[in-house]
């Protein structure tokens, strides 16, 4: 869909409004009746068994953590964004090109959360500095695009990878430009995973972080990343017109970024969460409800529910609204409380305090971590592990310790058999820093 001039673009028209929202609350009374009348199901996934905490040998374990840091400032911020190097051997850590850099932005956003997390609980100044850059990082993908729009990455043309990032996410659109005099490739078709990834990190980094300085550089990028959406009616839109994604459809994620606005810079989004918090709030269950049926495919989709569900429920202050929220959520974590996942236990926690056999299971799962390997390492389990469904799938949640090698293991299904790569590309391990933090600030650990 391409739109000429300058990349602003116009409500749609027509008198449909009306229907559309008749069915959409039709919509949310049938889920909502389904959900609240359908009984709690029976778990199929196995779960780790829990040991007392107290058990659970931990030592060593903020070491591991602070050497992710260092592993992650050495070797996966090139251009100040998360990206993953491709080594040059499974067994050698010469940097030879760059990968995965389509997602930079979410990933830099989850990692500047691990950081302020981390400053919370140690006040450490290297943490405040690697929060800084992750901060820096985010608005070099807002300031290269120029139009407010934010972009997936950024690479300078000079660099000795430019090719190669390029070459890999051409399918998404190049654009050139710069930045503080040097020239850059950036890289387009923003989807709203980015924007949510991103705004997810803000909104941690602006309530763990009391510096004044970053306070304010965080309000003034979250604004300007909310009205770029507002001003397009929610099109994320390209220099040249095209639209890459769109958040209609989405009440959920629209609230919840709006509710971040609002926390940040109430002056200027206060009026318009409101707003849109009475129109849209009955209807968040809806696109929920419906991702839920697949527990599998597209797993990536609960992680974006799950951040976004953590601001929009934690900074509510109507319980009529907030009532909505949680509902939601409770049908969201009702289908992944099973699926053996650290990242989403801990949204859990702070979203609704402790429990003893979820707060148990955690430590599990991220002692469980830190025995995989770092490489992407090809793994097979079909025929070693029986498959449900689809031949990829097995039935019951994998191990940690076996499940396929990946960039953020809690955005993949845990019942995934097959995947990953030939060895060559490693990880930056925010999927451990980013939980065992939280765990830290919640007091699990």
């Amino acid at each position: 869909m391409k739109h000429k001039g300058s990349g602003s673009t116009s409500r749609p028209k027509g008198s449909g409004r009306g229907d559309r929202s008749l069915i959409l609350t039709s919509a949310a009374e049938a889920v909502r009746s389904l959900h609240t009348r359908r009984p709690a199901r029976k778990k199929t996934a196995a779960r780790i068994s829990a040991r007392p905490v107290d058990i659970i040998d931990t030592e060593g374990w903020e070491e591991a953590a602070l050497s992710i840091s260092q592993k992650i400032q050495e070797r996966h911020l090139p251009f100040g964004v998360i990206m993953d190097p491709i080594c040059v051997s499974p067994d050698r850590d010469g940097i030879v090109n760059y990968t995965r850099a389509g997602d930079s932005a979410i990933w830099t956003g989850h990692y500047l959360a691990a950081e302020a997390f981390r400053y919370k609980v140690t006040e450490s100044p290297d943490a405040l500095e690697n929060a800084r850059v992750a901060l820096a990082g985010i608005q070099s993908l807002v300031d290269i695009t120029g139009t407010g729009l934010l972009a997936r990455t950024l690479v300078p043309t000079d660099s000795r990878f430019a090719e190669a990032i390029t070459r890999e996410e051409a399918s998404n659109g190049i654009f050139k430009g710069k930045l503080n005099g040097r020239e850059y490739f950036w890289v387009g078709d923003t989807s709203r995973d980015q924007y949510c990834g991103v705004l997810f990190g803000l909104a941690v980094a602006h309530e763990m972080v009391t510096d004044p300085g970053v306070r304010s550089e965080i309000a003034q990028l979250v604004t300007r990343l909310l009205e770029f959406l507002v001003d397009h009616h929610w099109a994320v839109v390209m220099p040249d017109g095209r639209i890459s994604t769109v958040f209609i459809g989405r009440p959920d994620q629209q609230l919840a970024l709006l509710q971040i606005g609002r926390r940040v810079n109430s002056g200027r989004f206060s009026k318009l969460y409101r707003e849109r918090r009475s129109a849209l709030a009955r209807f968040v269950i809806v696109p929920i409800a419906f991702e839920v049926l697949d527990d599998h495919n597209s797993y990536f989709k609960f992680n974006l529910a799950t951040i976004n569900l953590f601001n929009l429920i934690r900074w509510e202050d109507s319980s009529q609204f907030k009532e909505h929220f949680t509902f939601a959520y409770t049908v969201l974590r009702r289908t992944t409380d099973d699926h053996g996942n650290a990242h989403f236990n801990m949204i859990d926690r702070a979203l609704k305090g402790p429990d003893r056999k979820r707060d148990q299971e955690t430590p599990e799962l991220l002692a469980a971590w830190l025995r995989r390997p770092s490489r992407d390492e090809f793994v097979d389990l079909r025929g070693t592990i029986p498959s449900c469904g689809q031949p990829d799938r097995a039935c019951h949640a994998i191990p940690v310790e076996q499940r396929v090698r990946t960039d953020f293991l809690w955005q993949r299904s845990p019942f995934l058999l097959v995947g990953g790569g030939s060895g060559l590309i490693e990880a930056p391990g925010i999927d451990f820093i980013l939980p065992y933090w939280m765990a830290r600030f919640y007091q699990v650990l």
